[in-house]
């Protein structure tokens, strides 16, 4: 499930509370069923964003070096990031 999923969620169960009114002899309560459903989108869209910021990953180098010329030490850092959203 991801991000698409939990709005899907969002959406099924805002329109069974808010837009379906249908009586069904008090056997399935609709608006709570939507509520679950509201509930449950919001629930799976954090964790997903959650996961998606937690895949961010930044690589740090640094490399230290004796410069022939002049005898002087020097250090190169770089620094990659491997950033997943696009």
């Amino acid at each position: 499930m991801g991000i698409g999923s939990g709005i899907a969620l969002v959406v099924i169960g805002a329109i069974l509370v808010f837009a379906i009114n249908v009586d069904t002899g008090g056997y399935v309560n609709l608006d709570m069923i939507g509520y679950i459903l509201m509930a449950a989108g919001v629930l799976v869209f954090l964790i997903s964003l959650i996961f998606v910021m937690r895949r961010r990953q930044t690589d740090s180098v640094a490399r230290t070096t004796v410069d022939p010329a002049s005898g002087d030490r020097v250090t190169r850092r770089s620094v990659s990031d491997n950033d997943p959203i696009v």
